[in-house]
């Protein structure tokens, strides 16, 4: 059953009400997003509130994340919950004992991996009895923190996430149902050089996650509520399943959103439905979650305008149509049968290790990107392979392939991760 969801930004202090939650708040908020028929939360709380020194993990802030899974729980909610926070909507949540004087890698430091580590066991040995609880990311996008495009990049190589992530996915899992992901930002798929590469989304975690958001060049260059645009959600699934080596690994849409003024806030209704509905074409996507929950409070200072607008609900309180929207599409995708195979793939281009020849054709521009989208806006249901797989038979047939096309090569790109130019440098300000 394909789940929906979204995820919770408090209506009231954003995630600053961290420091000092309001249950009353938190229960008001869950019982409204349950009103939408959803079925689960993503749960997100603050790095440095939960481990303010790499030593200390703090008993209060872990009772609050359980409290708030207790009550997502009584709304008759699933809640996964993220471990470190990381980056949200433009804003840096990293903990003092990581910067400045302290400055220190959080990918490849021994001691600050070990102390990771140890809260992801903090959080799971507090969770792993709620009902209802599902799992742990790892964090928001944290591998923005390894671009060099960051104002204070944390370096890293490939094999380095690599260790990274085994490190962290592989910490104690007391219930061995309960899931353990990591979620990046589009970078690992589009930008050439990023060390986080396709096949870590694709073969490390319980499931690939996606984040898609079409102010990363899509709506700047074929328009956000176009084919192009409404379809690239359900391109990066079908990406993530290139790159999977199991043809049968689900993928987690994890963030998806309607941006402003990339979307026209009129259009935003249908750009969920015609997005969501496209994702939801295929036999690998396990749910939605839409971000996000609430609007940000516009009393709030220094946020891209964009994240004021991208709430189910307004500042308020008030649903939107977006929202109502949401529900009802989620409700119907719930009861449809497993899609079709798609029989025809574009070629994704690899070398031996399978990382893309060259991410810029993966993206927007590239030759990949439009070819995929492409014959999706013609009717078809194309899907995408690695070019070592398309030389396969037996790998093209377990994927039930039975076409691939050729993309040209564009050696052009539109791909940027920045949500807002005018407010920030390149790198800064995706989700």
């Amino acid at each position: 059953m394909l789940r929906s969801g979204v995820n919770y930004t408090p209506s009231a202090g954003w995630f600053y009400s961290w420091y000092e939650p309001d249950f009353d708040v938190v229960r008001r908020d869950l019982e409204a997003v349950a009103a939408l028929g959803l079925d689960h939360v993503r749960v997100l709380p603050l790095w440095p509130v939960l481990q303010p020194n790499r030593t200390l993990i703090r008993e209060r802030a872990l009772d609050d994340v359980r409290t708030t899974v207790e009550i997502a729980a009584a709304s008759g909610l699933d809640a996964s919950v993220d471990v470190l926070q990381g980056h949200l909507s433009s804003f840096d949540f990293v903990p003092s004992w990581l910067t400045t004087w302290h400055a220190r890698n959080l990918f490849t430091d021994p001691e600050v991996v070990e102390a990771q580590v140890r809260l992801v066991d903090a959080l799971d040995e507090r969770l792993h009895d709620v009902p209802g609880f599902l799992g742990l990311t790892l964090g928001n996008e944290l591998n923005q923190f390894a671009a060099a495009t960051h104002p204070s990049p944390m370096p890293a190589t490939p094999a380095q996430v690599t260790s990274w992530l085994e490190a962290l996915l592989a910490a104690p899992r007391r219930d061995p149902r309960q899931h353990r992901v990591h979620a990046p930002y589009d970078a690992v798929w589009y930008a050439d050089g990023h060390p986080f590469q396709p096949a870590h989304v694709a073969r490390h975690g319980d499931l690939s996650i996606i984040h898609s958001w079409v102010f990363n060049g899509t709506a700047q260059g074929y328009g956000a509520t176009g084919p192009h645009g409404t379809g690239h959600a359900a391109y990066l699934v079908e990406l993530a399943r290139a790159f999977a080596e199991d043809p049968d690994r689900p993928v987690w849409l994890q963030e998806v959103g309607a941006p402003t003024p990339h979307v026209p806030a009129e259009a935003a209704a249908d750009f969920c439905e015609d997005t969501v509905r496209a994702a939801a074409d295929s036999p690998a996507l396990w749910g939605v979650t839409w971000w996000c929950s609430h609007d940000v409070p516009r009393a709030l200072g220094d946020f891209p305008d964009l994240e004021h607008s991208l709430g189910l609900f307004d500042e308020g309180g008030v649903v939107k149509e977006l929202g109502l929207r949401f529900g009802r599409v989620m409700a119907e995708l719930r009861e449809a049968p497993v899609p079709a195979p798609r029989r025809t793939a574009v070629v994704v281009p690899v070398d031996d290790e399978d990382v893309p020849l060259s991410r810029a054709e993966l993206g927007p521009g590239g030759g990949v990107f439009e070819t995929w989208a492409d014959l999706a806006a013609s009717g078809e249901r194309p899907t995408l392979v690695t070019s070592r797989t398309a030389a396969d038979p037996a790998a093209l047939a377990r994927r039930d392939v039975d076409r691939v096309v050729a993309a040209p090569v564009t050696g052009r790109s539109h791909y940027s991760s920045v949500s807002d130019a005018e407010m920030f440098p390149a790198g800064v300000g995706d989700g």
